[in-house]
């Protein structure tokens, strides 16, 4: 009975073996979805209209990521979902931009 194995030795001998390792620079990436053309479109034209109505960065960002309670999600949301959506965001926007407009605007004055 020479062939038979000691099962304390083999689980030493594959303990000691060193790992595999991987090539450099292979790593693994999750299949990444494109959106949709139409979708990319919608949600484009939301945000070049926030800008463009705000006129900063900081406030069109806020408009499009902060949940609103008349549309039950976000506009840059509701913008990719479809039409419907894009023109709920759109007439919002027109809402707040007008109201943003009455607000009186106060200006540095500038340094001389």
């Amino acid at each position: 009975m020479s062939d038979a194995v000691d099962p304390a030795a083999a689980l030493e001998s594959e303990t000691t073996k060193p790992a595999p390792t991987r090539p450099a620079g292979r790593h693994f990436r999750p299949a990444r979805v494109a959106m949709e053309r139409g979708a990319a479109e919608r949600q484009g034209r939301i945000a070049q209209a926030a800008f463009l109505a705000f006129g900063n960065r900081d406030a069109a960002l806020a408009f499009l990521n902060t949940h609103d309670d008349a549309l039950g999600q976000r506009p840059i949301d509701a913008a990719v979902s479809g039409a419907d959506g894009l023109a709920a965001a759109e007439r919002l926007l027109s809402d707040r931009s007008v109201a943003t407009a009455d607000a009186p605007v106060v200006r540095a004055s500038p340094v001389t």
